[in-house]
């Protein structure tokens, strides 16, 4: 029992993972229109995404309780042992789906043309470099993507 408690956890925990990366849509994006602006990154950094948002928790306490009123002994002993197994499965929940839901992002500050800075966080890859002209996509999430106008040229041999 304790083992399906467990497991159940850890998958829950990892559905949770948000995705941040740049080059995936939602199907609520679909058609939808969203305004651009053009800019240069001036600053990039490695940054740690938590995605944690809860229901690690609640999943861990749900089947810590279910465990610990397993206890055996009198109605008072399973409910101490079911408060006890709440308190510790919440715990437990939670530190596994921090741990499934954590990922690597980047911060990205971009100068947009009109001289406004933004800052945008999103999946590591593709890694942007400072210097690099890109347009900034407005939406939910916003994105940050290479300026497809500003490829170097291809050289033929």
């Amino acid at each position: 029992m304790r083992f399906v408690a467990i497991v159940l956890c850890v998958l829950l925990a990892s559905a949770c993972t948000p995705n941040v990366r740049p080059d995936s849509y939602s199907v609520g994006s679909v058609g939808q229109v969203n305004r651009s602006v053009g800019g240069v990154i001036v600053s990039s950094r490695v940054v740690h995404i938590d995605g944690s948002r809860g229901g690690g928790a609640m999943a861990g306490g749900a089947a810590g309780a279910v465990a610990g009123s397993q206890i055996g002994g009198s109605d008072a002993a399973g409910a101490v042992g079911a408060i006890g197994g709440l308190v510790v499965g919440a715990v437990a929940g939670a530190a596994m789906e921090r741990s499934a839901s954590s990922q690597a992002g980047r911060e990205y500050v971009v100068e947009t043309s009109n001289g406004a800075l933004m800052t945008i966080v999103q999946g590591d890859e593709p890694a942007l470099g400072v210097g690099q002209r890109v347009l900034v996509l407005y939406g939910n999430p916003a994105r940050v993507i290479a300026d497809p106008r500003h490829r170097p040229p291809v050289v033929s041999e």
